[in-house]
């Protein structure tokens, strides 16, 4: 493809979304071609369609000037597996950030809904409370303005422990087949018409009946994950992002398909719910919890998050105006919030003398003079105990899980409380903050900092010694160890913060053999992305959905070539 066909292709593009909406300046594509944490690499231009019909239009030109594509929705993954990695791709790259396309429709009473690419978890969650319903996920990330179609394409898990990791089998999507020919398919189970503009428009525009809707199209969320997870001598993960049985179509996609919209179940909210904040410096304490409650309680806990000391004190220095900011504006305001620390960061950057990533410095520099955000009672846990578990529960399940612990803990070096609304409140928050306060803590201490060893790990159901001890050829390397995940199902998030000097990569390599040998999968629910190696049902299940290689090539460490080419 030569400049005369790069520079027809722009001026297509223009002509679809308009020059505002199409970007080539690099110092403007920036936000769009690198990651959270990993990834970035060159683009020949970030399109942002208005419309579903301009996003079909604008995927036929790329299709047809045969430029790689790939689809961002909020671009928070943490593995970069939304963005380009490097500049070895044997043809140009067209991002196409689907922010503008927010739309979420309330179908089946509530029971359901149908979102948009730019669909938001926190706008789904407020959408849906005038329902008394919930989404599947209502935790962590959707902090920070994740999107529901991110979730969906990447398996991701979230916390809640009775709803399994984001699924669908009902989907409007673009595939490209054998012969590089598009097509529209439309798998949502609703009557939108035939012609691909047809459909994308009357989807858009809500243009259908209660009659063309499809009340049997598919499953909308993994029903069998909840007496899944409580298998807890299986020796096998709960939930991993690789596996097959939780792939299809859309779902697990990763970006080797661009989706149009996915329907999706949603859940009644609890009645009335209780948070208890457990401490104890015994990690079988901590196990035997999870496997009494797992295998014995009538009622599976809303959530149930852990956060081990050294987590709990990076987050609560680094994570604080995180915290502080959704205390004060609410999750509405995340995203804009960002995008002008982006702004801030693009700014100071033209300016000799400041440094790079100047908003995080200042960030946690002023935070230093604003007063104490965490309760002394969740303080004094910290100084009593090495390893944290907050344990949500609902309705019938608060009688139920105070009684135990109450019972449990007699005989026990641990303890527990009853979260108040504060208390319950800053718990959760604090636990949110830890999965940026790595993050920013490179970003703040970039002389003494190499980088983050970031690993996503599933462990078995059945791993009694699941909190890690490293060797000392692999410890020495790591300036702080952040340990924090969702702990009934297994899954946990592992940030190591790296002295300078350090080989990122080898290192990383050496602790995955260590969890091969535990029988652990990984990643756990972030998409294996720029740093991990897809296994090969996954690379096989890639292939399927994406024959000529055009759509996202690359992440899980695979061929970036056209046709697969080695």
């Amino acid at each position: 493809m030569g400049i005369n066909t790069h520079t027809d292709l722009v001026h297509t593009l223009q002509g679809i979304v308009g020059h505002e909406y199409t970007l080539t300046d690099p110092a403007r594509t920036l936000p769009y071609r690198q990651g959270i944490r990993f990834g970035v690499g060159d683009a020949l231009a970030v399109v942002i369609p208005g419309t579903l019909v301009e996003q079909w239009r604008v995927l036929k030109a790329c299709v047809e000037a045969d430029v790689i594509v790939i689809t961002q929705s909020a671009n928070t993954g943490l593995t970069g597996g939304s963005t380009p990695d490097g500049n070895d791709y044997d043809r140009p790259i067209v991002i196409v950030s689907t922010r503008r396309l927010d739309g979420i429709q309330v179908i089946e009473n509530g029971e359901q809904v149908v979102c948009l690419p730019g669909s938001t978890l926190f706008r789904l969650e407020k959408e849906l409370k005038q329902y008394q319903r919930g989404p599947h996920s209502v935790i962590g990330s959707s902090c920070i303005g994740a999107s529901v179609m991110g979730g969906v394409c990447n398996n991701s898990g979230g916390a809640l422990i009775q709803r399994g990791p984001a699924y669908t089998q009902m989907a409007v999507f673009a595939q490209l087949d054998e012969k590089g020919q598009l097509h529209l398919v439309n798998h949502l189970g609703i009557e939108l018409g035939d012609e691909p503009e047809t459909i994308l428009q009357n989807l858009q525009n809500h243009k259908y009946s209660d009659q063309d809707i499809k009340h049997d199209a598919g499953m909308g969320h993994d029903h069998e994950y909840r007496n899944h997870v409580r298998e807890i001598d299986a020796d096998t993960p709960a939930r991993f992002n690789a596996d097959p049985a939780r792939h299809y179509e859309a779902s697990g996609s990763a970006g080797r398909l661009m989706v149009f919209a996915v329907r999706l179940d949603t859940f009644p909210l609890e009645k009335k719910s209780a948070v208890f904040y457990i401490g104890s410096n015994d990690t079988h304490e901590l196990d035997d919890i999870r496997r009494q409650i797992l295998s014995k309680f009538k009622n599976l806990p809303v959530s149930g998050e852990y956060m081990h000391r050294e987590a709990f004190d990076i987050a609560a220095a680094y994570g604080k105006d995180i915290f502080v900011a959704i205390q004060k504006f609410g999750t509405d305001a995340m995203p804009r919030l960002f995008a002008f620390k982006n702004f801030v960061d693009r700014i100071m950057a033209k300016i000799p003398f400041f440094p790079k990533n100047f908003s995080d410095h200042f960030a946690v520099f002023m935070c230093k003079f604003l007063p104490q955000h965490l309760p002394q009672s969740i303080r004094d846990y910290r100084d009593r105990y090495e390893h944290h578990l907050i344990l949500k529960m609902a309705d019938d399940g608060i009688e139920e899980a105070e009684a135990f612990l109450n019972t449990f803990f007699q005989q026990k070096t641990g303890s527990y409380f009853r979260c108040n609304e504060k208390e319950a409140e800053a718990a959760m928050l604090h636990r949110f903050a830890a999965a940026g306060a790595a993050t920013t803590y490179r970003n703040v201490h970039s002389n003494t900092v190499e980088n983050i060893v970031a690993l996503d790990v599933a462990l078995r159901r059945n791993d009694s010694e699941w909190f890690e001890t490293l060797p000392d050829s692999i410890n020495q390397h790591f300036i702080h160890k952040m340990y924090y995940g969702h702990f009934f199902c297994h899954v946990f998030h592992q940030d190591y913060i790296a002295r300078k000097g350090t080989d990122c990569n080898k290192v990383e390599d050496e602790m995955l053999v260590l969890l091969d040998q535990r029988g652990a999968q990984y990643p756990a629910e972030h998409n294996v992305g720029h740093l991990y190696h897809a296994k090969p049902a996954l690379k096989q299940f890639y292939r399927q959905l994406d024959p000529t290689n055009s759509f996202n090539p690359g992440i899980g460490k695979t061929s970036k070539k056209k046709y697969w080419a080695d």
